[in-house]
């Protein structure tokens, strides 16, 4: 696959501009987009930078993290706290991402979204306020592992790290996560499903397949 050189900025752009036409599959009224990638990929700053391009634009969008839709500490690290099965499995409240998250977008929904559910640093849940999309608002939805619960996105963006990149830019203490990356590439090829690759392997020059 052929990729072309870009900067962050730049890619947020075309990113944006993409958004622009994009029409959810569902024939709902809020187009949903993914952002996939390890930690150490920074999904999420992606998202951001494609948020604020299109709030230039003056369109809407909702920035979401799964890190928000963490399980209890008692319930993902019941194996310990450096289980692979568990981080690959267990780790994230998908039921409640489709509850709180994609369902008030489906068509006919409210639009109402709960932007966060559990605080992992104190281990309670949130309490955040629901955040009301509008028609045509975006949902901007990032976090590692995100192609394989079929979600419902409209538009998909992975942010690929080889495997000397993402042992490098993985803190050691979290090396313990590496195999589940590696169970991921190899059941869920996001390199080969998104619709939108990144490869972010130096932070400072990335290229995608735009």
């Amino acid at each position: 696959m052929r990729l072309e050189a870009i900067t962050w900025d730049r890619l947020a752009e075309r990113l944006a501009d993409r958004l622009a036409d994009v029409v959810p599959a569902d024939g709902g009224d809020w187009p949903r987009v993914g952002f996939d990638g390890a930690p150490a990929a920074e999904p999420g700053d992606l998202a951001r930078r494609v948020g604020e391009a299109l709030r230039v634009r003056g369109r809407p969008s909702l920035l979401i993290g799964t890190e928000g839709f963490l399980r209890p500490a008692s319930l993902r690290l019941e194996h310990g706290r450096r289980d692979v099965e568990s981080y690959y499995s267990g780790w994230f409240d998908t039921g409640a991402l489709w509850r709180e998250v994609f369902g008030p977008l489906d068509p006919g929904g409210s639009g109402r979204v709960l932007p966060d559910l559990w605080d992992p640093v104190t281990d309670r849940a949130t309490r955040s306020p629901y955040a009301q999309l509008p028609p045509g608002g975006i949902l901007l939805l990032h976090g590692p592992l995100l192609l394989r619960h079929w979600f419902p996105f409209d538009l998909t963006v992975h942010l690929l790290l080889s495997p000397g990149a993402l042992r490098r830019r993985t803190p050691e203490a979290d090396h313990w996560t590496l195999p589940a990356f590696e169970r991921y590439e190899a059941e869920a090829d996001p390199a080969g499903t998104a619709d939108v690759l990144v490869r972010a392997d130096d932070p400072r020059h990335p290229a995608w397949n735009g």
